[in-house]
Parts: C-alpha cells; structure tokens; sequence
C-alpha cells in the first residue's frame, strides 16, 4: 500500500532527536514542533495539512477531524485485541475483540433501585459469582439498604462478601475488572457516570424497559458471563464526551486560597471549572422561564449560529438514539466518530440537525441578548443553571465505553433499532395478482 507524499516526508525527515509527538487531544493540548513543543493551543486553528518540515523548523499540529485516539485498556485488566492486519493505526470497528491481559477477579454488579423484580436476577448472578467463579463483588452501598435484601436471611452469608461503595465518595475506578448492568439503559448511563477516566468492559442485561443499550438476556446468564470472563467476545467503543463547564465565582466565600473552592472544583482567574463524561446527550435548555433560549454555539472558536427555541441537545452517535432522536436527529451508529447538534423546537424553518466530525471543540454560551438564564443536564444528570459569563466547552472524550456484544456492533445496533424503536415497520405492499400480471404484459 502507498503512503501519502506528505506522510512519507514526515516520516524520513523527523530525527530520534526530534521532540516526541503528543495528541492535542488526548495530552493537554500539546502541539509539538521540529526542535521543541510548544504548549498551549493556538489562537486560530486551520483545518488545513501543517506545512512541509521542509520550508519550516517550526509548526503546529492541527486538530485532527477524526476525533482523539480512544485509549483501548478499560480498568486494570481489559484490553481490546489488536488485529495485526490494522491498516495505520486505525482498527476496523467489526474486529475488536475484548481480551485480558490477566484474569479479571472483580466486578461491579449495578441493579436497578426500587425493581423488586430484579432482586431474584441480582441474587443469583451475585452467588454464581462468588461461589462459581470466586470474585470480588462490588455493589453500591443503598442497594444492600433494600428491605427486601435486609430480610433475606438465606442472601445473609453472601451479602456480607460484597464490598459497597458510595457514589460521589469513594473513588473505585483503579478496583473494577468489568462490570455487568441488571435493568435498563439508565444502568448504563449511571455506569459511565461512575468512571471519569477509563472505563471497564460493560455487559448489559435488558431487565428494564426499552433496553436499546442492554443487549443480553438474562435467561442463560451463565455461559455468557463466562465468554466474557474467557475474552471471548466482540465489543463495540461507545465515544463519550468530554464536557468543561465553567463558571463565574459570584460567591466569593467559597473560594479557598489554595485554588480550589470547598465542594472541590478547580478555580481559575476566578472562575470555577468542573469537567464530565457524557455518554448520550449534553441538553441545554430554557428551564422553567417562559422565554425562549438564546444561546450562541462556537465551533472551534469561530461563531456558527445562534439558538433560539426551546434549547439545543449535543450528542454523541450512542445518544443519537435517545433525545436526539425524539427532536427529528439522524440516528448514527455508534462506530461512526461525530458529534451530532440538534435543536429542540427551534423558532426557525431552517434549522436542521447537523452533524459535526468528532474532532472539533464546541463552545455553548448565553447570548448577550438572552433575556433569561439557561440550564444544562448530562445524561440527564447534574442539571445546573447557565448564567451570563459562563460557557459549556464540548468535545470527543478520549474514554470510551467498552460495550460488549451479543453478536457483533452491526448486528447487535440493528436488532435494537428493530426491536426497541420498531424501525421502519410498515405492512407489506401486496404484489399483483398473476392474472392482472398477464393481462399487463399482453397490453405492453
């Protein structure tokens, strides 16, 4: 296969000694040069190549349009199998493979809260756990809390193996070798949001209602546990989005001189920085004024359109299937890297969902002449209020979601597309009777 003249020069001219290459996206926005890198981004970012290294010593890195290169280890132990016939770096999406570099030893078990019909299901995939494949069960603390586990006293020996942990205040990330979801899509959006990092391989069981993202039956639960143990199965790289919220200090007593206000949040020249995982959507939208939105989108620093309407949904190709969906947006399937933007009831007969490729930056902020505050939610979490001064930046995360398949992530998306969303269902035309067939081929 012939390499690109461009890439061909890159490659013979770059020296051992030449300064090592960082991704903008995935190393704190390194670009890099011939002699030296260069920190921090540019003010104006081309979407043109970089000039030869032949008319220049020094030049900048553009943002590739592909989006960053997902990290492909999830947790301490799983990886995805390299196929060795990868062409440039890039592995065809219908080859990944979950392997192990070790045997995986621990699991987080999430159950969905208040389901009595999922206590039996969560009872006995927690004892074929422990008992058959001797792990470490981890689940959250308030699911123990149930009454119906309390009064359980055959669950007792086995409830006092689990180790619990409570979201917001203990850190498991660094302790989970995969995790396996009893309920609804919700279970994995709540998964997700449990890793700001890299995420374990996820296997879904549908026990919920729609179940568009929970592939596994929970039936024959055992000889898919152990594929999956095995590393014998596909999986499907569900993108995230990285999303910085931040905002202006207006309560200066909750900043704190060592840079970080009291509930933990980075502040900057007095601002207040958070950062989320996003998995569906980033929805901004009017909240309970009666006035429409009226916020401005940047892309890549360059202003593209300003929203005016009920609000905006930005979302990745795995949430192009939930609120997006709802709004009039394409759905995508999740191996395609893009960002999709759509509107929720835009007051305009032009504005059509648009899809955006995975490597821009957008920037969402309240326009000068809103007459009223937004609000944002992530994966319908988190909801907070957007105010004059504050900005929302969005981007491709370099964390994935390992989701694991059933069959493989063509089959797998279009039996969800079928069986959830009814895609596509029409009676059948009836074709014409053989006699008026007949009849039409003598007139001809």
């Amino acid at each position: 296969m012939e390499m690109e003249p461009g890439k061909m020069n890159v490659s013979k001219e770059l020296s051992p000694d030449s300064a090592s290459y960082h991704c903008s996206a995935c190393h704190g926005d390194e670009t890099w040069s011939y002699n030296h890198p260069i920190r921090g981004r540019a003010k104006s970012r081309s979407l043109s190549a970089s000039p030869a290294l032949g008319s220049t010593k020094e030049f900048r890195r553009t943002r590739s349009l592909h989006g960053p290169c997902p990290v492909t280890t999830f947790g301490p132990k799983a990886c995805v199998l390299q196929n060795p016939q990868t062409i440039m770096h890039i592995q065809d999406p219908a080859s990944q493979r979950l392997t192990w570099n070790k045997s995986p030893k621990s699991v987080l078990v999430i159950k969905k809260i208040r389901d009595a019909s999922l206590l039996q299901p969560f009872k006995e995939l927690c004892i074929y756990l422990m008992e058959e494949n001797n792990m470490i069960v981890y689940v959250e603390k308030k699911v123990l809390e149930d009454p119906a586990i309390v009064s359980d006293e055959n669950f007792g020996p086995v409830k006092k193996k689990f180790c619990t942990f409570r979201e917001d205040y203990d850190d498991i990330s660094n302790q989970i070798d995969f995790i396996i979801c009893l309920g609804g899509d919700g279970t994995l959006l709540y998964a997700s949001s449990l890793f700001q990092g890299s995420v374990p391989p996820v296997m879904a069981f549908h026990l919920g209602s729609l179940g568009f993202l929970t592939p596994f039956n929970f039936e024959n639960f055992q000889s898919q546990v152990n594929q999956v143990i095995e590393g014998n199965a596909a999986v499907i790289l569900r993108s995230r989005l990285k999303v910085r919220v931040v905002k202006e200090l207006r309560d200066q007593k909750r900043a704190i001189h060592n840079g970080l206000s009291e509930n933990g949040l980075d502040t900057e020249g007095g601002k207040q920085a958070v950062q989320y995982q996003v998995l569906n959507e980033v929805v901004i939208d009017r909240g309970p004024s009666s006035y429409l939105s009226n916020v401005d989108v940047y892309l890549d620093g360059h202003l593209i359109t300003t929203v005016q309407g009920d609000g905006v949904i930005v979302s990745t190709p795995t949430g192009s299937t939930a609120y997006a969906a709802a709004a009039g947006a394409s759905m995508v399937h999740p191996n395609v890297p893009a960002i999709m933007v759509t509107p929720i009831c835009p007051h305009s007969l032009s504005f059509r969902p648009i899809v955006v490729p995975a490597g821009v930056e957008l920037k969402i902020m309240l326009s000068p002449e809103a007459r009223n505050t937004a609000w944002v939610s992530f994966d319908g979490r988190k909801r907070q209020e957007i105010r004059h001064g504050d900005s929302i930046s969005i981007t491709t995360s370099c964390y994935p979601l390992p989701s694991i398949c059933v069959s493989d992530p063509v089959s797998d998306w279009f039996e969800s597309l079928a069986q959830c969303l009814h895609w596509n269902v029409r009676k059948k035309q009836a074709h014409f009777p053989e006699e008026e067939e007949d009849q039409d081929e003598e007139d001809s």
